[in-house]
């Protein structure tokens, strides 16, 4: 739902701030007074294009922030999420139009206009006379078709099946692929087998082998360092461990007289004892020390020929020895290819079997329902005015070949249909597509029948119509009224109307106007209620002079 809309120069509207709420508002004004704007700001806030045109005069840019509440909305979470946007329960939407570009952000993370059109579905639907919004696109046909029908679980399960089917037959591709090609393939991978069996290599011998290189080439040094470490510490005569035994002696004999020396004496003991143990280690190592050249020189050509493996592999050691057992595992799969292509052979033919038979029974239910919400839309535009219309929601299978196919259909993930919402104005007129009826008044009407069949069903948070009453009279005007309240119990509602029986009917109602003030247009949207709003549907019943007459039959318009 559409909260608040703030509009900061943007054609002649300098600023304006707006707060909406649930049900149906309203919005009315003389001609010219910047109805449209709305629409406008709304459009660009969804991602429509922007042109350096629609700045104010003076003004070096314009701006557009809509603010939405989300929380009952999980479609538009869901789009938030696939796009990698936060998705709060609150959704902040702010356009910025300079000379030459524009600027989108959605919950202060910048946008492209391409991910805002992305949201407009689950946000706004946009109904006007030269308008192609969600109901005159026949892409979206089937959706509303569904949503009717009411069948989740087939629908669930024809995207199962479909997922399922492809994936046999994509694994029934690759092996048939494999195959074309065993030959030489299993030649190919007992060479790298074999290169990669004859070194048997091991996770992080590199490295291993890499320390001992390093450890044989300084042998002498090592020996040398740790022999007279050794010497130092333990054998030698004056060596520090028999310096500290007779130091600690000492101590012993001293700590008679005063037995807080004693616990000295035994720190020295301890680090005695370890030294004796480090000169232990140190000795062993330098009698351990290995300086023979012929192993040298044989680590040092495996150092090599690891390297030369690991470079093959891409360059990391842990790689060819993962690669190893891939490839043995690809070669007992090629072995056992024929028995395995059978079976994949079968699976394929079962799994594409049952898409086929789920899409069938998906196109039977919309076929059927198909009929029935012809049926419920035509009775919505008797309502209106329009009852010698014929409604049809025609149901096709979808023709051409494609990757999985039934009976001539084509299968896709949402079954083998294709639906487009016909409609025949006139007796005696073949039902048309909506996108084509040439009625601005007609297409207004079917769009607000189509969305009061289906109120409550769709995903859209909010509905704006513009001018849905053109070209109908007092009457048809009060039923159009009247079906609006009726979608405004499911959906948040804003509808622009010159009809005083529509804006009767409003839970809320804004007016625009229009004022001059030192030498330029001002456009402005105020909130009317009681007797400012009395006296606006008084003017659109009576024009520009309001007379007594006009404002009762304004009281009597009010509910």
């Amino acid at each position: 739902m559409l909260t608040a809309l703030r509009i900061r120069n943007l054609a002649i509207v300098e600023e304006l701030e707006v707060s909406l709420g649930e049900g149906l508002t309203v919005i009315t004004g003389e001609t010219g007074a910047g109805k449209s704007i709305l629409i406008r700001a709304l459009k660009l806030v969804l991602g429509a294009r922007a042109r350096p045109d629609m700045v104010r005069t003076g003004a070096d840019r314009a701006e557009i922030e809509a603010l939405f509440d989300v929380s009952d909305n999980p479609i538009a979470q869901q789009r938030l999420r696939m796009l990698d946007l936060p998705d709060d329960s609150e959704l902040v939407i702010r356009r910025v139009i300079q000379a030459g570009r524009s600027r989108g952000s959605v919950n202060g993370r910048l946008t492209t206009a391409a991910q805002l059109r992305d949201l407009a579905t689950g946000l706004i639907d946009i109904s006007s006379q030269h308008a192609h919004q969600t109901l005159v696109d026949p892409s979206t046909h089937l959706e509303t078709l569904d949503a009717w029908a009411n069948q989740p679980e087939l629908i669930e399960a024809v995207e199962a099946t479909y997922r399922e089917a492809m994936e046999s037959r994509a694994a029934l591709l690759e092996l048939n692929r494999r195959l074309s090609e065993r030959d030489e393939r299993q030649d190919l991978l007992r060479f790298q087998l074999s290169e990669i069996a004859r070194l048997n290599p091991r996770s992080g011998e590199l490295e291993e082998i890499e320390l001992e290189v390093a450890r044989r080439q300084h042998s002498e040094l090592l020996r040398s360092a740790t022999a007279g470490a050794e010497r130092a510490l333990y054998t030698r005569e004056g060596a520090v461990c028999t310096e500290l035994r007779q130091l600690e002696d000492r101590l012993i004999d001293t700590a008679q007289h005063d037995p807080s020396l004693s616990s000295v004496a035994e720190q020295i003991t301890s680090a005695r004892t370890e030294l004796e143990d480090a000169a232990e280690q140190l000795g062993r190592y330098a009698r351990e020390v290995n300086s023979d050249p012929g192993e040298l020189a044989q680590l040092e050509d495996r150092w090599q020929e690891l390297r030369r493996l690991a470079r093959r592999f891409g360059g990391d050691l842990d790689a060819a020895v993962v690669r190893r057992q891939e490839i043995e595992e690809e070669l007992a799969i090629l072995e056992q290819a024929d028995e395995h292509l059978e079976h994949l052979e079968q699976e394929a033919a079962r799994t594409e079997a049952a898409a086929g038979e789920a899409a069938e029974a998906l196109s039977r239910v919309r076929r059927a329902a198909a009929v029935a919400l012809g049926e419920a839309i035509g009775a919505e535009l008797a309502d209106l005015g329009m009852g010698s219309a014929y409604v049809r929601m025609e149901v096709s299978t979808l023709e051409g070949t494609g990757e999985l196919n039934r009976g001539g259909a084509r299968l896709t993930a949402r079954g083998m249909d294709r639906a487009e919402l016909l409609i025949g104005p006139n007796p005696g007129e073949e039902p048309r597509p909506l996108r084509l009826i040439a009625s601005g008044g007609e297409l207004s009407r079917a769009l607000l029948a189509t969305k009061r069949v289906l109120a409550g069903l769709g995903p859209v948070g909010t509905y704006v119509f513009d001018e849905v009453d053109s070209g109908v009279g007092g009457a048809v005007a009060e039923a159009i009224g009247m079906k609006l309240r009726e979608v405004a119990r499911h959906h948040q509602v804003l509808c622009i109307t010159h009809q005083p029986q529509i804006a009767a009917l409003g839970d809320a109602h804004l007016r625009v106007e229009k004022r001059v003030r030192r030498g330029r247009t001002h456009s402005q949207m105020i909130s009317i209620t009681d007797e400012a709003r009395i006296e606006e549907i008084a003017r659109m019943l009576g024009g520009r002079t309001v007379s007594d007459a006009a404002r009762d039959a304004a009281r009597a318009l009010l509910p």
